[in-house]
């Protein structure tokens, strides 16, 4: 891969012979980045690394701090083209028992791979997300999530993420890989309901955000 940076790596896994049973987790060809991809660029006005990323829209389900049964996401910038995440698990967001729902933490996987927007200033959607669950993650646990960027190309973002329990460094629960693309402001405002669409642009710092990302695909 060529680039003025290399992409940031992925952290290292634990021991754990489970997690070792699943490190062969492919990712699609549609979630690889091809040879001719470039890596990805932490932008020169990013926040700096540690800083809380805020909401991008107070009604989101996955960051929106009004949405008292979402995930509320506390996402953060990392050193490089990465965010870092955490995720606690609620009795409202169980499926199985006592048992995180796997729709829920591939929702907070879709979520912090799109925080990756904040570093990029880029203003992208998912287009792919794939999900290897790893092991089974309890209620009134801390998610501790991890994404970064793996390459560009052209108007498509490649991405990957790891979730894991029990402290940052602690076994991978969740890992996902994940296309997103690069899509004018106008995306949003053509396809999304009237009222929301209104109500967002009424704010000030959502519209001064959204400018701020605004690209030419």
């Amino acid at each position: 891969m060529t680039g003025p940076t290399a992409p940031t790596p992925a952290p290292q896994g634990s021991a754990d012979p489970a997690e070792h049973s699943h490190r062969s987790f492919p990712p699609s060809p549609s979630t690889t980045p091809p040879d001719d991809a470039v890596a990805a660029v932490r932008h020169c006005e990013a926040p700096a690394p540690g800083t809380p990323l805020g909401s991008h829209y107070v009604h989101c389900f996955g960051c929106g701090p009004q949405q008292t049964s979402g995930l509320q996401l506390d996402v953060r910038a990392g050193q490089g083209v990465d965010v870092t995440a955490e995720f606690v698990v609620k009795p409202v967001h169980q499926g199985g028992p006592g048992l995180a729902h796997g729709g829920i933490l591939t929702t907070a996987m879709d979520e912090t791979l799109g925080s990756l927007n904040w570093i990029t200033h880029t203003a992208s959607v998912t287009g792919r997300l794939e999900t290897d669950f790893v092991r089974p993650v309890p209620v009134d646990s801390l998610l501790h999530i991890r994404a970064w960027s793996t390459g560009v190309h052209g108007r498509k973002l490649y991405c990957a993420a790891e979730g894991r329990i029990g402290g940052p460094e602690g076994p991978i629960a969740i890992r996902a890989a994940a296309l997103f693309i690069q899509v004018k402001l106008e995306h949003f405002t053509t396809h999304g309901r009237p009222q929301d669409i209104k109500a967002a642009l009424d704010d000030p710092d959502v519209f001064k955000r959204a400018r701020a990302f605004e690209v030419n695909p």
